[in-house]
């Protein structure tokens, strides 16, 4: 086909969007266009390769070039984020190539069936309309709250370490809770939110540490608000507490990034002469680089010093034990915001049931619910927020 084999061609021209050559639906494609000319049974095999390669992602084939293109990370959109100025030559090799792949992602399934004399059933695909140039212009206009590269696709992240190296990995199935999906503690989520907001504006924004009593929705909160902000820019990248060695790259690779991140250790603690504490220490105090703009530490802990302390701690012969525990005690206070959150009491413990019930749609009479919901409460051993929502998803399951 003339057509096919032109616009590999132009695939094969490609400059800025290079990548696109290890994108395996247009590896597939490629492979069809050399094979339509074969025997029918390699052409069939080759259409049937491609389009079983494109339906694991879309059944519509403009709609999957136009949105690898948008997520792809090249020369253009690195510069472009980093509010380069960009040469005219690669401005005009821009256009070209968009108009290269806008044509590859009208080609029909019809178009290429022609071609293959076979009457047997051939799977079609679907296509559109779209203007490539000027949604990729639009979307290099919004970079600041879109990205590029996996930042576009995903928005919760985590790091991976293989022999090869550490590298940031999508997490696929992140917790979806939102904000309205948390009963209580709005006094305490807010001040965490506001600091939030002010890291998303550019303004400054301080490294956050929440801390209080197990199950009291600490790490919940970090997850719904880095979830109520994805579309203003903000995504979350989840850090182990052995992985702080990391973290001085990890603000390299960052820090020229046009999004807002939110780098998140949950359940934070250490024991004397730990490495990790060091590490974290030298990145609060900004002795290891200068704090990125466009990032804040945002941890969680059960210890409001963040140190396990064992007897052990206080015994020996070095003369200096005391003034080590002060320093690993002091950790917490080289957070720019820390926020506390206690078991609640009675009152505050309904007053967040009564919150999810409302959220989940429970029907039985609150008067009725609170009694079960503190009766509840001590067979499991106290109250607590995850205590209530397990409350409530019993309730929600029984009327169902």
């Amino acid at each position: 086909m003339e057509k096919a084999e032109k616009i590999k061609s132009a695939i094969y021209s490609m400059v800025i969007f290079r990548n696109l050559l290890k994108d395996p639906v247009i590896n597939k494609f490629i492979d069809m266009t050399e094979n339509m000319d074969k025997d029918v049974s390699e052409a069939v095999r080759a259409y049937s390769e491609f389009v079983s390669k494109l339906f694991e992602s879309n059944i519509n084939f403009s709609d999957y070039i136009l949105n690898i293109v948008l997520e792809d990370e090249n020369i253009y959109m690195l510069k472009k984020s980093q509010n380069n100025d960009v040469d005219t030559i690669l401005e005009d090799c821009l256009l070209n190539e968009l108009k290269i792949l806008e044509n590859l992602s009208k080609v029909t399934s019809a178009e290429i069936k022609s071609e293959i004399p076979y009457s047997g059933f051939f799977a079609d695909w679907r296509t559109s309309d779209y203007d490539f140039v000027k949604i990729y212009k639009d979307r290099i206009k919004n970079i600041h709250s879109h990205g590029y590269g996996i930042f576009a696709k995903y928005h919760t992240f985590m790091l991976k370490e293989t022999p090869e190296g550490t590298s940031i990995v999508p997490v696929k199935n992140p917790d979806k809770t939102r904000l309205s999906d948390l009963g209580g503690y709005e006094r305490e989520r807010k001040a965490v939110i506001d600091n939030t907001i002010a890291l998303i504006e550019g303004k400054p924004a301080a490294n956050v540490l929440l801390y209080g009593d197990s199950g009291t929705g600490k790490s919940s909160s970090v997850k719904a608000i880095a979830n109520e902000f994805i579309d203003r820019g903000l995504r979350l990248i989840e850090l182990r507490k052995n992985q702080l060695r990391l973290m001085p790259d990890l603000l390299d690779t960052l820090s020229l990034n046009p999004l807002k991140f939110i780098l998140f250790i949950d359940d934070l603690s250490f024991t004397q002469n730990d490495d990790d504490f060091a590490a974290l220490k030298a990145i609060l105090e900004g002795s290891v680089s200068a704090k990125a703009g466009n990032l804040a530490i945002y941890a969680t802990s059960n210890r409001r010093h963040l140190i396990k302390e064992s007897f052990g701690d206080r015994d020996g012969d070095d003369l200096h034990v005391n003034d080590t525990i002060q320093e690993l005690v002091s950790l917490s206070e080289r957070f720019g915001l820390t926020v506390t959150f206690q078991k609640p009491d009675k009152e505050k413990f309904i007053e967040v049931v009564n919150g999810l019930a409302d959220n989940y749609g429970i029907k039985m009479d609150r008067d009725e619910l609170a009694f079960k919901a503190e009766s509840y409460a001590v067979r499991r051993n106290g109250r607590s927020p995850r205590i209530a929502k397990q409350f409530i998803e019993m309730i929600k399951s029984e009327e169902e």
